[in-house]
């Protein structure tokens, strides 16, 4: 099994998580970042597997699957155990949704912060374009904190046992953090479950590792990390 996957790609790390919780092994393959280029040189393998030449690309044996949804979906059809979607239809059917929840309802306010670890233009009207979208951005992000709290109040996970929703929510909520989103501290019961999740040992490594690339590909952000909860591995607030 070979994963092409990238440092601060967040669909691809979805997907070293759930191998990790599978206990699958596999080839891993970096693709080029740079804060100022991106993901420049496409490499060659992921333009030939995926029309959009994007991370991640798993191969396993004659078979070649792109997007972490349908990636996840197959790893929990040929590799059931442990299982990381519920089992009843109605449950796993909350399960997908929460994970789409998280790519295409989470991502696009987070999204506006993804300027702040690049370069800053020479232009600084521009900058202050891009910040003005950001403040805009952060109460749209803190009103999805709270209905995640809400969902998690009594609840150890967001769908029963530890699955592909709190894998995606996670990364999401990451990304927040690390951008220097809302904090997250006015929200006991999602606080407590960022931990939980952080400390996991599928997650750990591939979030420690995440954050040491952002620190060597990227521009410190000033408030990031700050109202999170601490880690073994989290950085300090900036």
């Amino acid at each position: 099994m070979k994963l092409y996957s990238a440092p601060l790609s967040l669909f691809a790390r979805k997907v070293e998580i759930a191998l990790a919780e599978k206990g699958l092994a596999f080839e891993r393959v970096m693709v080029p970042f740079s804060q100022e280029r991106g993901y420049a040189p496409k490499h060659p393998d992921v333009l030939a597997a995926n029309p959009k030449g994007q991370v991640p690309v798993l191969l396993d044996g004659d078979l070649t699957l792109y997007d972490s949804t349908v990636i996840l979906e197959y790893l929990e059809d040929a590799y059931p155990q442990p299982p990381l979607y519920p089992s009843g239809p109605a449950e796993r059917a909350r399960c997908r949704q929460l994970e789409l929840y998280a790519d295409e309802v989470m991502l696009p306010p987070v999204r506006a912060l993804m300027h702040r670890p690049g370069p800053k233009p020479a232009d600084a009207a521009l900058w202050d374009s891009w910040e003005a979208e950001a403040a805009k951005a952060l109460p749209a992000i803190a009103r999805q904190y709270e209905t995640l709290d809400r969902r998690l109040e009594g609840r150890e996970h967001l769908c029963g046992a530890f699955g592909v929703a709190d894998i995606a929510v996670f990364l999401q909520v990451l990304y927040g953090q690390r951008l220097a989103g809302p904090p997250l501290e006015p929200h006991a019961a999602l606080s407590d479950w960022w931990r939980r999740v952080a400390e996991r040992p599928s997650v750990a490594p591939v979030a420690a590792e995440l954050v040491d690339a952002d620190r060597a590909l990227s521009r410190p952000v000033a408030g990031a990390w700050a109202g999170t909860p601490r880690t073994s591995w989290l950085p300090a607030a900036g």
